[in-house]
């Protein structure tokens, strides 16, 4: 068995054209959806993320408000241009690009946006909305991934996941959306982590796997069923002499082997990556539709 190779390039764009439409649709009405950008400093992995974020707005035509800051911009003046933006009516969603310099208490900054706007997911107050069900943003990497799975003809509904890693940003909220009374739920969900003695004991049971380890070819073929779904949500760089930066990028998975086992993996690159921002788009056009009371 080959597995059919999920391609999140190809979701993302089929879903950005799906968005684009909405956006035309939108501005006949007289909205634009609006996305303020907040990126603090020079970090060049941040300034590379919020480039790929401000091309993909102006591709579908939401309005990207964008406002680079200087790293030593004091913790007041940032939460004052957070407060600012929650309260600037053509401003649907606010992005704040992490990390942030270390005299800014991220854990503040986040709690300043309104949770109306934190199109991240990010907010306690969106999390906890998200547990009990309530409507809420889906934070993007997760919802991304349930989409890639849902697309792909995969049935989520009694299916048997087993996600290993518990990180706020994919772990626990992939975890909570997939066990939801919902058309993108019902699966029975375990999470494995660092602490879990027998991982493989997990994961050669599960229907569907989803690798957010962090580190390079821990999952391997040995650890996945015949026929099992196999997300790779890792990025990590490893040497390579043959390409011209010096390195490639590869997965949490170990690719080769597990796709001679797997009936659908996705790639790294060009696998979840891709996702993450059109779903931050997604969630703009949402915000920009509930704030005009639009279903």
């Amino acid at each position: 068995m080959t597995a059919e190779i999920i391609s999140g390039k190809q979701l993302a764009s089929d879903i950005r054209g799906e968005l684009k439409q909405e956006v035309e649709s939108l501005k006949e009405k007289g909205i634009t959806p609006g996305l303020a950008v907040i990126l603090v400093g020079e970090d060049p992995a941040s300034q590379s993320y919020v480039r790929a974020k401000e091309k993909a707005c102006a591709e579908i035509g939401i309005y990207s408000d964008d406002n680079k800051l200087p790293s030593d911009i004091s913790e007041e003046k940032l939460l004052s241009l957070i407060e600012e933006k929650n309260n600037d009516p053509s401003i649907h969603g606010i992005l704040v690009q992490l990390p942030l310099p270390k005299h800014i208490d991220e854990a503040k900054v986040l709690l300043a946006v309104n949770p109306d706007k934190d199109v991240d997911g990010f907010h306690p107050v969106n999390v906890g909305k998200l547990v009990v069900g309530q409507k809420a943003f889906l934070p993007c990497t997760p919802h991304g991934i349930v989409q890639m799975i849902k697309r792909a003809g995969v049935q989520l509904e009694g299916a048997n996941v087993v996600i290993v890693g518990r990180s706020n940003i994919v772990g626990k909220p992939l975890a909570n959306i997939l066990m939801q009374k919902s058309e993108l739920g019902n699966a029975t969900v375990t999470v494995c982590h660092t602490r879990t003695k027998d991982i493989s004991k997990h994961t050669i049971e599960a229907d569907i796997v989803v690798a957010a380890t962090g580190f390079p070819n821990s999952v391997t073929a040995d650890m996945v069923k015949e026929g099992a779904v196999v997300i790779d949500v890792g990025v990590n760089r490893v040497p390579d002499d043959t390409k011209k930066k010096g390195y490639r990028l590869i997965g949490d998975v170990d690719f080769d082997a597990v796709s001679q086992k797997a009936s659908f993996i996705t790639p790294v690159p060009g696998g979840v990556g891709p996702m993450t921002i059109t779903m931050l788009l997604y969630n703009t056009v949402d915000s920009s539709k509930t704030a005009n009371n639009i279903k």
